[in-house]
């Protein structure tokens, strides 16, 4: 096999490591650097919806497919208004994001897209990578796919899984305000679960019908077609319908230390780095401003990883994590406390990790203590482990 020589290396061209690209793409530092991009893919299939929430305009607004600055969250028997202002709460199709971005980093001359599945990287220096075509050698790699040590470890990790399954379905008749849009609705549930559904209206007679569940295991796929057609029959008070897309997904919510597998420049991101929120699945913001902070890391000659994760935030995720995993059918009711007891700008500040500590003890102390109680003891005897 042949070896090609780069300054930097991206395995993974998903919604991080494309962020990640783009943002050395707009940086003179990196004017003068040899940049690959592995992706074993096409990238040529909208295989996911992102959302995300921020302030006023941001970087993607002219791909987004909608946005809405109030929205809706229902318990099980009471509807509860949001004035998400001054944020909105955006929808983008990743199709639209790929090639954008694909178009951007190919007219670039720093790039060189390789269509290539990684089978290996050895930590040399430089940096070898071992693909089915081809090795690459690189000065630092940034890696998004999932360390084996994930899969494999016995740990005392929390594992959870989010776990979706969404309709664009279009109505014959105007159905849906699309200047609102739900946030979580909670009043069709599965038994001593966490799960809601939400609803992005695109316009009066469309919109992406998604039901979620955060549980340790996967459903057969006809119970979220059973559960879909439930929420749009029961809920939605809609019998004729057309199904124009779909879409499916498994995000995992953990604890486990991804970024301890990130070793000297073989850095981890995306999934495989920690930077999907463990508590909601939220990641696409997140891979924008972590990569921005890598970038100014690699200038600044500071520790690769330095801001990039928080531990005042990695304890409430993995705290809120264990609840979940011990006590599954808990979710409902503290979902409902964070959306009727706490302003929604303050709950978007915290889930994106930008809230003081005394901002954090005002959200955390709306909880009940107890059911934390033993994640906490849990919490302090891992640690006290090591």
């Amino acid at each position: 096999m042949s070896s090609t020589n780069f300054d930097i290396a991206i395995i993974g061209a998903g919604a991080a490591g494309l962020h990640l690209a783009l943002a050395m793409k707009d940086d003179s530092f990196f004017q003068h650097k040899r940049i690959l991009i592995l992706e074993k893919s096409a990238k040529d299939q909208n295989d996911r919806t992102w959302c995300f929430w921020e302030k006023g305009e941001g970087l993607w607004d002219t791909l987004l497919q909608q946005s809405w600055s109030k929205g809706d969250f229902f318990t099980t028997d009471n509807a509860v208004p949001l004035s998400l202002s001054p944020y909105r709460y955006k929808m983008l199709r990743a199709i639209d994001f790929y090639e954008f971005a694909k178009k951007e980093i190919m007219a670039n001359p720093l790039f060189q897209w390789v269509t290539e599945d990684v089978q290996a990287v050895e930590n040399d220096t430089p940096i070898q990578i071992r693909g089915l075509k081809a090795n690459y050698v690189a000065e630092y790699v940034f890696d998004s796919r999932i360390p084996e040590e994930f899969f494999q470890a016995k740990d005392s990790y929390t594992r959870l899984l989010q776990h979706f399954k969404g309709w664009v379905i279009r109505s014959k008749t105007d159905l849906f305000d699309p200047d609102r849009f739900t946030m979580m609705d909670f009043r069709l549930l599965c038994p001593n679960s966490t799960n809601f559904t939400y609803v992005l209206p695109l316009n009066k007679r469309e919109a992406l019908v998604e039901f979620t569940l955060f549980t340790p295991a996967l459903l057969n796929n006809s119970d979220y077609d059973i559960h879909l057609q439930r929420y749009i029959s029961e809920i939605l008070k809609l019998e004729e319908y057309e199904i124009i897309e779909h879409e499916h997904g498994v995000i995992p919510m953990t604890d486990f230390p991804f970024e301890n597998y990130s070793k000297g420049n073989h850095i981890r991101i995306g999934t495989g780095g920690g930077w999907v929120k463990p508590s909601t699945g939220y990641s696409f913001k997140n891979c924008e401003r972590n990569s921005r902070q890598l970038v100014a890391n690699l200038k600044s000659s500071k520790p690769i990883l330095n801001g990039i994760h928080k531990l005042n935030f990695r304890l409430y995720d993995a705290l809120f994590l264990d609840v979940l995993y011990r006590q599954n059918e808990r979710g409902p009711k503290l979902f409902e406390i964070m959306y009727t007891k706490i302003p929604v700008q303050k709950i978007f500040a915290f889930l994106d990790n930008q809230t003081s500590l005394a901002e954090d003890a005002s959200i955390t102390i709306r909880f009940p203590w107890l059911p934390f109680l033993h994640s906490i003891t849990k919490l302090f005897a891992r640690f006290w482990k090591k």
